[in-house]
């Protein structure tokens, strides 16, 4: 196994399919081993390039490999898709996946380290609760509306659905308020949850520069700051900040041709978790300064002035993208402009 020098991965659960590849693109050979083989094969295998798809424990068997002194390249699947010749199988898969690790201008994925997965696992955990409490108050505000009790959308609607269901002098059934009482106690136990999970966040970015500094920028919370810190790459990997926006899927997608360029609607091909937080943050600063009547920043008084909300949003967390990665490669603190 000494010749080979990329060692392609099409990776599963319990089957791995594992193309062996020489320098001069020979096939060397192409298996399909178990979980525990390729535990033996990467230990056994001369160091080499390991390529895999950057996709669910790819991370995992990427410190596996480094671990064994292998250089590791994982790849987006939408880069690899091109180069799938014919059927859609594992061999044509692992193929794919090595023939384009070896194109001199194709783009990695960087190795995540188990610390940065585990910020990413406290941030979902969090964002599954929401999502979860969500799902429970629209669920009770859906069942009530059939009795005519109307509430609006938000957990601040809360209270008159639990005053709707305490009030004996409506006509709800007894069957409704026991389901009813189900519900809120369900609610109150993950909104106990999702605001410890909040705390923690807002406490880690008290103690962690990389976290103090990203929350003074307007717009910018813990729950943001804990998003960049789990999902984002090493910023310094990118040239620009304008690099770090099109990451995000911040800037307009092209369909240019003919020497004529055309710009449409964001392209949100990057990391939508970030996207979506920035964005938000971005609104929340436009709400302020539509409130107070304008903004001491021309460009976004301006900016607020000729364009509808949402542009402004999109374009205000294009700027925002492009002042995190100033501030963090520089390490300097955000400067009113």
């Amino acid at each position: 196994m000494s010749e080979i020098t990329i060692l392609a991965i099409d990776l599963a659960k319990g089957s791995f399919q594992v193309c062996g590849v020489r320098a001069d693109g020979a096939v060397v050979f192409n298996k399909s081993v178990s979980r525990r083989r390729l535990y033996q094969l990467l230990s056994e295998q001369n160091r080499c390039i390991v390529v895999m798809e950057a996709c669910a424990t790819s991370h995992h068997w990427g410190r596996v490999a480094q671990s064994h002194g292998h250089e590791v390249r994982l790849i987006p699947a939408a880069y690899v898709k091109p180069f799938v010749k014919r059927q859609k199988n594992d061999r044509a898969d692992a193929e794919a996946i090595a023939e384009a690790a070896s194109r001199p201008s194709m783009r990695f994925v960087a190795v995540k380290s188990a610390e940065k997965q585990a910020r990413a696992v406290a941030f979902r955990t969090h964002q599954c609760f929401v999502r979860q409490r969500t799902q429970l108050i629209n669920a009770l505000r859906g069942h009530l509306a059939e009795f005519g009790v109307i509430a609006p959308k938000g957990p601040a609607s809360l209270k008159l659905l639990e005053q709707a269901l305490a009030d004996l002098k409506n006509d709800l059934p007894g069957p409704v308020r026991e389901m009813g009482a189900l519900y809120l106690r369900q609610i109150r136990e993950l909104t106990e949850v999702v605001e410890q999970l909040a705390d923690d966040l807002e406490s880690a970015s008290k103690t962690d520069e990389e976290l103090r500094r990203l929350c003074t920028v307007p717009g910018i919370g813990p729950v943001t700051a804990g998003a960049i810190a789990a999902f984002a790459p090493e910023l310094e990997t990118f040239e620009s900040g304008r690099n770090f926006a099109a990451w995000l899927g911040l800037v307009p997608r092209q369909r240019s041709t003919g020497g004529k360029a055309r710009l449409g609607a964001v392209s949100k091909m990057g990391q939508c978790d970030i996207r979506k937080l920035l964005i938000v943050g971005a609104m929340s600063v436009i709400r302020w300064v539509v409130r107070k009547g304008g903004s001491t920043n021309r460009w976004l008084a301006n900016l607020v002035a000729r364009k509808p909300r949402m542009v402004a949003a999109v374009a205000l967390a294009n700027k925002m993208a492009r002042m995190i990665w100033a501030m963090t490669t520089k390490g300097e603190n955000y400067r009113m402009a």
